[in-house]
């Protein structure tokens, strides 16, 4: 197997007396001279599944199900020959529409254009049933286990599912498919979506228009197809009392994966990021060490790229004691970027909740705060997408105005893209 990641470590190593936390950005980099993507008659093999609410609300504007049944089909299109795939019509039950058989159909010219005439028959009625579209799904996918296996799930409404019933078919999921989550009108909750979409390491996105659905879930699929390299995690290992304190995705969106930590042995830990194409993601690390003396150096953190258990790189992270306080007080520009787009999410996040429930002393600090750090740190798309729930006075100090109407929609919109990073200028 050609070795396909390199990983590049950024920190300033320098610790003052008494310090214990250390701090690193470490990229890690898929190449794609390294990395075939699959194709018909090679080793590695797609399952694709859609599953597309056709709950009673659907049809309310009948807009809504006619975009949809257009981005199923764009989708299908995109799919190249030899990949598996389904289509799940989803209400208060999950129906699989095409294929007929409780499998996965393989791509071709027949069965993309029997796919189509399938969704083309999907009308709008019942319920909203998520965990169970979930689980159908899973069963399909089942039907290829070897497979690098992907979801997307389109809805316009809440779950109805009692909590444990849908907890239980989310947990239930984990490990067998990826999913990104698309929401359409104004009816969704975004936690609920984003819940799944974290989950299942896939991401969420609220879609404005429902015209603009056939180009995102285009570009799902060609995202989805790229993916060449499956289960890939990174396995951190740490010296004796010593301790991973933290780990996030923070490009290109930020994912929290300290609670998704799979124990190796007493000293190293698996972090699961899923399948991989050609592509480039960053991931800040903190580790909390025991103190040393003044120009002690020690190995803080080992990190490496796994698949199926095989180390395919590795990088360390270091740690050296000083009294040099100009040293050990600077940050190191990478760790300093991703640590404010982090709070800018988070602050993001709290200030609309904080709209949504009438504080709006709150909303205005937090909506200030974050309109600050997206203007310092050139996140464009998340200040632009700010002005459309506050007035910005002056982006420098944060002083801004909350807008007394705002469309639910552009709220949505926001919420979701606040995970969504800018890469740090290296």
């Amino acid at each position: 197997m050609t070795v396909p990641f390199a990983l590049e470590v950024f920190q300033n190593a320098y610790l003052g007396r008494g310090g214990t936390d250390v701090h690193a950005v470490i990229t890690v980099k898929a190449s794609g001279s390294s990395i075939d993507p699959p194709g018909p008659g090679g080793s590695t093999e797609l399952a694709e599944v859609i599953m597309l609410d056709c709950s009673g609300s659907m049809a309310a504007p009948p807009m809504k199900l006619v975009e949809a049944r257009r981005a199923a089909k764009a989708a299908i299109d995109g799919l190249r020959d030899g990949v598996w795939f389904a289509i799940v019509r989803g209400s208060g039950i999950a129906e699989a529409v095409y294929p007929a058989r409780p499998e996965l159909a393989q791509a071709n010219a027949r069965t993309r254009e029997a796919a189509k005439t399938a969704v083309g028959r999907l009308d709008a009625d019942g319920g909203t049933a998520i965990g169970r579209w979930l689980t159908r799904t899973r069963e399909l996918m089942a039907t290829r286990p070897n497979a690098i296996h992907h979801a997307i799930l389109l809805t316009d409404g809440r779950n109805g599912e009692r909590s444990t019933e849908f907890d239980a078919a989310l947990a239930a999921c984990v490990g067998h498919f990826q999913c990104d989550c698309r929401g359409i009108g104004a009816d969704w909750r975004v936690d609920e979506l984003r819940r799944i979409a974290t989950t299942l390491l896939g991401t969420v996105d609220a879609i404005r228009h429902p015209r603009d659905l056939a180009a995102d879930f285009q570009a799902m699929i060609d995202t989805a197809t790229d993916r060449a390299v499956d289960r890939v995690s990174l396995r951190v290992w740490t010296p004796r009392d010593a301790s991973v304190r933290f780990l996030r995705q923070v490009a290109p969106q930020i994912e929290e994966l300290t609670a998704t930590a799979v124990q190796v042995n007493a000293r190293t830990t698996d972090y699961p990021t899923g399948a991989w194409g050609s592509e480039s993601r960053d991931y800040h690390l903190c580790v909390t060490v025991p103190a040393q003396d003044d120009d002690v150096e020690m190995l803080a953190a080992r990190v490496n790229v796994v698949v199926s258990d095989q180390v395919l790189s590795r990088a360390f992270v270091r740690a050296i004691w000083t009294n040099d306080i100009d040293l050990s007080t600077r940050i190191a520009p990478a760790v300093a970027h991703y640590t404010g787009q982090t709070e800018l999410a988070r602050l993001l996040q709290e200030g609309l909740e904080a709209r949504r429930e009438g504080d709006d002393a709150t909303a205005t600090i937090k909506l200030g705060r974050s309109a600050q750090l997206a203007h310092q740190s050139g996140n464009e798309a998340t200040y632009h997408l700010l002005q459309n729930v506050v007035d910005i006075e002056d982006p420098s100090t944060g002083t801004v105005r909350l807008k007394r109407n705002v469309d639910a929609i552009d709220e949505m919109v926001l919420d979701t893209q606040s995970t969504k990073t800018v890469r740090v200028n290296r």
